[in-house]
């Protein structure tokens, strides 16, 4: 192959998934000339694995990047079909949105973002080669010969790099969708001295809606009220889809253990380690063997298809076998196959070698994101592209680096489990992965992220400054309920009876009445005739903080703390061997991982507390 000079720019970004389009878009909205490459430009935006956006824990992600100035949170917008709050019967730290998307409207949206970026040029095209010069990065080839040289590089190679599908006994070197693997890459990063290990996730089968009965299937609507992604849209989303929900039976448990041994997951097949959270069909059943059904989603790939997923259905049996299960399901006893379920196994690195900037420890201007990190997810995968893409732009830029403590955000908790805790599967955000879930909601994201988006310059002032008049409104509404009294009266009475509250014995302030349990702010609108009328996002803001005052002030207070044990500097050039008291599994993991501070020194697994005093006990005598 001919080695041709094909231009230069700052940053390279290979792969165009939901890593690499906002790691690309984020280095040349910060002023880096960037260059995108994708194997195939069809793939740009994908979604392989399910049509939809946000969730559990990942709608408080796609929030927090919003409110940074990152682009997921608006294409939804402009391409999902389907709104759903889940957890609504719970309290407001584990709300979580999850919308339908119109899969190929949201490629078109996201690609099209992509070409329009000043600063930003996307080329179809396989990276195969990272070259460096004195050990930092110093240029990319592609598999045409054409190099680039560059400042930094961005590895989002999702589930391409040495991708092989695999159903039954049918095993292709391939990337998602049939597109093609990205093979050459894998071995040079084993010869830069990158740890790669072989994770493994899988899709589920499609099917033809005119082949399903929907009468047996339970309607799952999507809200009546819909909330948007962005903190930017200004217009409510409408619901233009249906989704559907039916169930396994012991017919189709009973196909899935008679043909075990067809099971590349069983059969010794697949090697790579698969998502715990998001387990294949057969790993449900053998797993759970006395669950008599398992919840299956029938969710539309768009409006202009009739493809469905069968999500919850993730499958690497043999063809043959996953109609014979699909035809036992009610409304897909008639089910046509459009494209079968498939696992893939796929390299990735280990989190551990990487700086909480995303930036490989050991190779300058060298950067990973998304699936390549060791997560799972478009959500996981968009926030991690972010982060890579700034900080690389910010290390050209010769600015301070960006990095999210875990009281700050979701991405923060992220990040840092990744690179200081490191992980043995796909990783995937839960709410339950923060230790400060009450304050770091979904609803607030743009209270507590847009002011660095501000800063990094990926916020325009229009909208830091609608953000401050926002929570300006909100501590001025708080005020006001505060001073606002309402006298007893029968009126009153009967309204709180109906709620299951009692009435107050004399006057009380509005702002008591609304801390109740099941009390609301809109329930009180009849008893004070001063009320302003407020968005719908600033009303919500009031109610949550006067419900949950006690409980946010006591979480601020563990933030106090975090930020304190996380402020305290570990110096770069400790000799951990020479600590007394550290246990040996301790001094080999600080001294590799070598931590910036004492908080993430305390997270990282093998450190214990007592390993923690001895390295407090040490630096104190140090600085004697």
């Amino acid at each position: 192959m001919k080695i041709y000079d094909a231009g230069k720019c700052d940053i390279a970004v290979i792969g165009a998934g939901h890593a690499g389009i906002e790691a690309a878009l984020a280095a040349a909205r910060l002023g880096c000339e960037t260059v995108c490459f994708a194997i195939n430009l069809d793939s740009v935006g994908n979604m392989p694995c399910n049509p939809a956006i946000g969730g559990t824990g990942k709608g408080h992600l796609v929030r927090e990047l919003d409110a940074l100035g990152g682009e997921m949170a608006r294409a939804a917008d402009a391409a999902c079909i389907q709104y759903r709050m889940l957890n609504r019967g719970k309290g407001p730290a584990v709300h979580s949105l999850r919308a339908q998307a119109d899969r190929r409207r949201y490629q078109a949206v996201m690609k099209l973002a992509l070409e329009s970026q000043e600063r930003l040029r996307l080329i179809q095209a396989e990276a195969v080669e990272i070259g460096l010069e004195g050990g930092s990065v110093r240029y990319v080839t592609t598999a045409t010969g054409a190099r680039w040289l560059c400042r930094a590089v961005v590895i989002c190679t999702g589930t391409y790099l040495k991708g092989r599908t695999i159903t039954g006994e049918v095993l292709r070197d391939s990337g998602p969708d049939g597109l093609a693997a990205s093979g050459p890459l894998s071995e040079c990063l084993k010869s830069l001295g990158v740890p790669l290990r072989r994770f493994k996730t899988g899709t589920p089968p499609r099917v033809n809606a005119r082949s399903v009965d929907f009468s047996r299937m339970e309607v799952q609507p999507g809200d009546e009220d819909p909330e948007p992604f962005s903190f930017s849209t200004a217009s409510p989303p409408v619901n233009r889809a249906r989704c559907y929900l039916t169930y396994t039976n012991e017919r189709t448990h009973e196909i899935i253990r008679r043909n075990l041994e067809r099971s590349p997951l069983y059969s010794g097949v697949i090697t790579g380690t698969g998502p715990r959270y998001c387990p294949s069909i057969e790993t449900k059943v053998m797993t759970f063997p006395d669950k008599p059904r398992h919840q299956l989603f029938i969710e539309p790939m768009g409006l202009d298809t009739l493809e469905l997923y069968v999500q919850g259905f993730s499958s690497s049996m043999p063809e043959e076998v996953q109609v014979e299960m699909l035809h036992t399901i009610p409304g897909l006893e008639h089910a046509e196959i459009t494209r079968p379920a498939y696992a893939i196994e796929y390299d990735c690195a280990d989190p551990l070698a990487l700086r909480p900037t995303l930036e490989f420890r050991d190779i300058p201007g060298l950067y990973g994101a998304g699936q390549f990190n060791g997560s799972s997810g478009y959500e996981e995968a968009a926030v991690q592209g972010f982060m890579a893409g700034v900080n690389a732009a910010l290390r050209i830029l010769g600015r301070e680096a960006f990095v999210l403590r875990r009281s700050e955000a979701y991405i923060g908790a992220l990040i840092d489990d990744l690179v200081t805790r490191g992980t043995n599967e796909p990783y995937r955000m839960m709410t339950s992965r923060s230790e400060y879930r009450l304050i770091l909601r979904q609803d607030n994201a743009d209270e507590r992220l847009t002011k660095y988006g501000y800063a990094l310059g990926l916020v325009s002032r229009e909208r830091y400054e609608a953000v401050l008049e926002k929570y300006a409104a909100v501590d001025a509404e708080i005020e006001r309920l505060e001073r606002t009294h309402a006298a007893p009266s029968a009126a009153l009475a009967e309204k709180l009876a109906s709620l299951g509250e009692s009435a107050p014995a004399s006057g009380v302030s509005l702002a008591s009445l609304i801390r109740r349990p099941r009390v609301s702010y809109a329930d009180l609108a009849e008893f004070d005739p001063g009320r302003p009328d407020l968005p719908r996002a600033v009303a919500a803001q009031v109610e949550i903080r006067l419900k949950y005052a006690g409980y946010i002030k006591r979480q601020l207070r563990q933030v106090e703390e975090f930020a304190r044990m996380e402020s305290r500097p570990l110096p770069p050039d400790i000799d951990y061997a020479a600590v007394p008291g550290l246990r040996t599994e301790a001094r080999q993991k600080l001294a590799a991982l070598r931590p910036e501070s004492f908080g993430r020194a305390s997270r990282i697994s093998g450190v214990s507390p007592a390993d923690m005093a001895a390295l407090a006990m040490y630096l104190g005598r140090r600085r004697q």
